[in-house]
């Protein structure tokens, strides 16, 4: 009960404290600054046996230089990332690069991210971001697939459509997404509410891409989902080249990871950097307080 009054102060009181104090706490969550501390952490993963996919932090430009000078630094980290031999691909919002300025500036940017990962055989990730660009974002990513085989993209296991959007990809062969729950606060209309209804709708989809022999990056955080899906992969027999598993930097998942590796089961660590850290770092300690309380009692120690 102690705790849980607790975690709920530091809920409320986390986005007032200083940004020194964040950082303490959301060091965990986030590789630092820069794309060169970003591959230093991709550098100790790989070591460990995990694979990587990189995110530069932010979201909704609206000015085109900056949309265009994000591009060219997700350019140099596919540059790095060839250069250093690092087992790493780049995932990209389209809001970051330019879909709220004009679907030409986006898909002139998002060309030019497709050319650099092909000239470095890497694979690009695009990010599914809120309901209102979802069908725009999946034209997007048909258009992207027509130029470049390596690309993906993401669905969420919340929303309603999601099954009638897998059914018609499906069509065309099979591709490449991650499937997640869901992060953003959609209408009851158009998106699930309760966790469970969502996380039967995330195995539906889950059993829907092994059938078809669709490569899906099974991300989630969820222990009873990940039980479930391994009786998926056992009932099923679903070969390793078909799936992996996919988490955010710095989550605690007591010994899942490790419990993929012995298994031979790829794991794909999502790491986000960048100097917009702050807010994203707000998220992550709302969905998990205890870290931010841990830390927070140490420094009052001290």
């Amino acid at each position: 009960m102690i705790n849980n009054l607790f975690n709920q102060l530091i809920i409320t009181i986390t986005p007032f404290l200083p940004r020194w104090i964040v950082w303490k706490i959301a060091g965990r969550y986030v590789a630092g600054e820069t794309g060169a501390k970003a591959l230093a952490v991709v550098r100790q993963l790989n070591d460990k046996g995990y694979s990587a996919t990189v995110d530069i932090l932010g979201e909704h430009t609206n000015s085109k230089s900056e949309a265009a000078e994000i591009t060219r630094e997700y350019m140099n980290i596919y540059d790095e990332i060839s250069k250093q031999k690092l087992d790493c691909n780049i995932s990209i919002k389209p809001s970051h690069i330019g879909q709220d300025i004009s679907n030409e500036i986006l898909q002139t940017n998002l060309d030019k991210l497709l050319l650099k990962a092909e000239e470095t055989n890497n694979f690009l990730r695009i990010d599914m971001e809120n309901s209102t660009i979802t069908d725009n974002t999946i034209s997007l990513y048909k258009n992207c697939r027509r130029k470049y085989k390596h690309v993906g993209t993401v669905f969420q296991a919340y929303l309603y459509r999601t099954q009638a959007d897998l059914e018609q990809l499906s069509q065309n062969g099979s591709f490449n997404f991650r499937l997640c729950k869901g992060i953003y606060k959609e209408p009851a209309a158009i998106a699930i509410q309760r966790r469970r209804k969502i996380n039967n709708n995330f195995l539906k989809l889950l059993r829907f891409a092994f059938e078809k022999g669709i490569y899906v990056g099974i991300a989630t955080h969820d222990l009873g989902l990940l039980k479930s899906a391994y009786t998926l992969i056992s009932e099923l027999n679903v070969s390793t080249d078909k799936f992996e598993f996919q988490v955010l930097y710095g989550v605690p998942m007591s010994g899942w990871l490790e419990k993929h590796l012995k298994n031979n089961f790829k794991v794909r660590v999502y790491i986000p950097f960048g100097v917009d850290w702050h807010a994203y770092s707000i998220r992550r300690l709302k969905e998990n307080p205890n870290i931010a309380g841990y830390i927070l009692k140490d420094l009052f120690r001290r």
